[in-house]
């Protein structure tokens, strides 16, 4: 998710990710062939000499972004303490406080009754 983050503010390249990360080579490494596997970031070559990659968002990893400013948002109410990652309006440069509304409806998710139904139920 991390790495997720830092592709949707623009970090593309292994030692940007690396540097803001903190995180071992050889994990960061795994972790990134894996959202590569996933669909969420695309490899792309940007230097032949030596031999660079860079890693994009996909669509899948874009439209993750909403999905990370839900979890930021549970986890400065219920686990941060204000020492979480906070995600800010550029233009405003005001907390984003996001919330999930069903687009059929415009109901705020969380506030009506709702059931799950399998993929065999339907």
């Amino acid at each position: 998710m991390l790495i997720l983050r830092d592709a949707n503010v623009g970090l593309t390249r292994f030692d940007q990710f690396k540097n803001n990360l903190g995180i071992a080579p050889t994990m960061l490494t795994k972790r990134l062939a894996t959202l590569t596997e996933e669909k969420l970031l695309e490899k792309r070559r940007y230097s032949e000499r030596p031999p660079r990659d860079e890693y994009v968002l996909t669509e899948a990893g874009r439209d993750y972004l909403p999905v990370l400013f839900m979890l930021a948002a549970w986890g400065q109410k219920h686990r941060g303490g204000g020492q979480l990652t906070r995600f800010l309006d550029a233009e405003t440069g005001t907390d984003i406080k996001p919330i999930a509304i069903d687009a059929v409806t415009g109901a705020e998710i969380g506030t009506r009754e709702f059931r799950a139904v399998a993929p065999n139920d339907e």
